[in-house]
């Protein structure tokens, strides 16, 4: 029987608040999971800590809601235990980029075969407001009494540099494209980045729904109004590496970076960067346990009738000094 996208659905209840991008978010998952018809039981959320942290409990399949800043180093784990699951973790931009910046960086230069993504909303929605690493310089929220004193993390730029073999940005109004971007993510084989910008409707009144529209940018020679997203699969952008070759990789890298940039009038959703010529980690651990993809740690018994049957006095001596 195929999967749909109420099978994806669980009865907890979401208490979010009215107009917040999380929504789109899940919907967006959970459409992306249907669409794939991957079975629930070979696929994992790891969700941090604030807002977006609820969202394994909101997506009806195995769920770990884990520690803040630390939802990567579960999820790699998980992956490298067992290869054959499809892993997603989700975090906000404060919990991911704030005190796990970090496992961030470091978790690129693994390319542990994974989906992240980050629910982008400037605020530390969950503790009242306050400024985020993606907050801009100079920029006054409502919740701030004076405006933000630090410069902002680029979290595609940050991705790239660090060594995520996919990155991409949604937008969590637009579920059809960003279903379409999780999808790719999914899909790709190595660690894939998305950062999904959304509006917090209690805290950030700059980076609002009707901000992001457009409404307060009305051509004079239409009378419409001209929004400020736009899509990079519009146009003629070519996000994929498609060469062994060290030019084309700086030339894919700078033109992303030189796009994630772009704000206030113009910015681009989609896919920035894209490569699948970087072995993932999963499949580097084969020079070592040539048979670890068909025998991994999480598949392998350890006891029997409730008697151990592992050894590890091979191990305990590598250990003697």
């Amino acid at each position: 029987m195929a999967l749909k996208i109420g099978d994806y659905k669980t009865e907890v209840h979401n208490d979010w608040c009215p107009g917040c991008g999380d929504f789109g978010i899940v919907n967006s998952i959970q459409m992306a999971l249907a669409e794939m018809e991957i079975p629930r039981h070979q696929t994992v959320i790891f969700s941090g800590i604030g807002c977006s942290g609820k969202t394994s409990h909101f997506i009806n399949v195995f769920g770990v809601h884990t520690l803040h800043g630390r939802v990567l180093t579960f999820a790699q784990g998980a992956k490298i235990s067992n290869p054959n699951l499809k892993i997603i973790a989700v975090g906000g931009d404060g919990d991911g980029l704030g005190i796990g910046a970090g496992h961030f960086v470091a978790a690129g230069r693994r390319n542990v075969d994974m989906t992240y993504i980050i629910f982008d909303n400037a605020v530390y929605g969950l503790t009242k407001g306050q400024a985020s690493p993606t907050l801009r310089l100079g920029e006054k929220t409502k919740s701030l009494p004076t405006p933000n004193t630090n410069y902002n993390v680029n979290p595609i730029g940050l991705a790239i540099v660090s060594g995520f073999t996919f990155a991409a940005r949604g937008y969590s109004y637009d579920v059809r494209q960003l279903k379409d971007l999780i999808i790719a993510a999914v899909n790709h084989k190595g660690l894939a980045f998305v950062d999904v910008l959304q509006p917090c409707p209690t805290y950030n009144d700059i980076n609002t729904k009707d901000w992001f529209s457009g409404v307060d940018r009305i051509d004079e020679t239409t009378k419409k109004t001209m929004p400020r997203i736009y899509k990079l699969e519009d146009t003629d952008y070519d996000p994929v590496v498609h060469y062994s070759d060290e030019t084309e990789l700086n030339q894919k890298k700078t033109q992303a970076m030189i796009k994630s940039l772009e704000w206030d009038t113009k910015i681009p959703t989609g896919i920035f960067y894209k490569n699948e010529l970087i072995t993932p980690y999963t499949i580097r651990l084969t020079d070592k346990i040539p048979n670890y993809i068909e025998n991994p740690s999480a598949l392998q018994n350890i006891s029997k009738n409730n008697v151990p049957i592992t050894k590890i006095n091979q191990i305990l001596d590598s250990y003697k000094v």
